[in-house]
């Protein structure tokens, strides 16, 4: 069911972002060439602790996972789109990588989702032009978010700024409402027809989350369970925040 938070509800998910996205920052500046992946799931699960809160993934069991997500911070690079396990093989981040870090947070019994992409050390053109595209491509699909619109509004827009670039838009994952789970109603896509979809509400919570590919959209899941692989070995970019539609557009609470 989709739900409407209370003005006190996205206050505390106010609160919630800016705390998630000082952990994340913190978490960003550790990335370079020889980190690990699992350092860095330990360092985020370090300032979390410390902040009082609970990381939203560890212990997870998202609907028709076969166990429970093993860490508090997903780590994907270059063709891992989403998931990606960080602590359970090593993971050595190199010179030219790409890598995805996404944050679950629950703060006072609420939660907030934020993702980002970026370099480790010097990277090529090419990726360069992916992450900033990906990045663009959230701040778009936020831009078309408000009350009386429809989620298929948000993706649209996203979906007519990235054609151009012949980047393939993973159809397979999306966005999602938030904040009394993890993972609420309603679906978000990356793509679709303006107006359709369900109707946004002032007051309603929902992660949007572009992930794009080099090459084509198509993912295939690994068998760790929870890490998404583009099909062709190609990079993929990731960005999310947490939004709250607002009768004149929305607001971005993981700032």
């Amino acid at each position: 069911m989709i739900t409407i938070k209370k003005p006190e509800e996205i206050a505390i998910l106010r609160e919630g972002g800016k705390r998630h996205m000082e952990i994340l920052r913190q978490v960003a500046a550790a990335v370079a060439p020889g980190a690990t992946a699992a350092a860095l799931n330990a360092l985020a699960e370090k300032l979390i602790k410390e902040s009082g809160d609970r990381a939203a993934f560890l212990g997870y069991s998202p609907k028709g996972a076969k166990r429970p997500y093993p860490a508090s911070l997903c780590v994907s690079v270059n063709d891992e789109v989403v998931h990606g396990i960080p602590n359970e093989q090593e993971k050595i981040l190199r010179e030219g990588d790409i890598v995805s870090l996404d944050l679950g947070l629950r703060h006072n019994g609420l939660f907030t989702d934020a993702a980002i992409t970026i370099p480790v050390g010097k990277v090529d053109e090419t990726a360069k032009k992916l992450i900033e595209t990906t990045k663009k491509a959230l701040t778009i699909g936020i831009a078309a978010a408000r009350g009386g619109g429809y989620t298929c509004d948000i993706g649209a827009a996203i979906e007519k700024f990235v054609k151009p670039f012949g980047y393939g838009i993973v159809r397979d994952l999306a966005g999602h409402g938030i904040g009394y789970a993890i993972h609420e109603p309603p679906f978000v896509p990356n793509f679709g027809k303006k107006g359709k979809g369900k109707k946004l509400l002032p007051g309603m919570v929902l992660a949007i989350e572009p992930m794009l590919n080099e090459g084509t959209e198509k993912v295939i899941l690994d068998e760790d369970g929870y890490t998404y692989r583009t099909t062709d070995g190609k990079r993929s970019a990731h960005f999310e925040h947490t939004i709250v539609i607002t009768d004149s557009g929305a607001e971005v609470l993981t700032q």
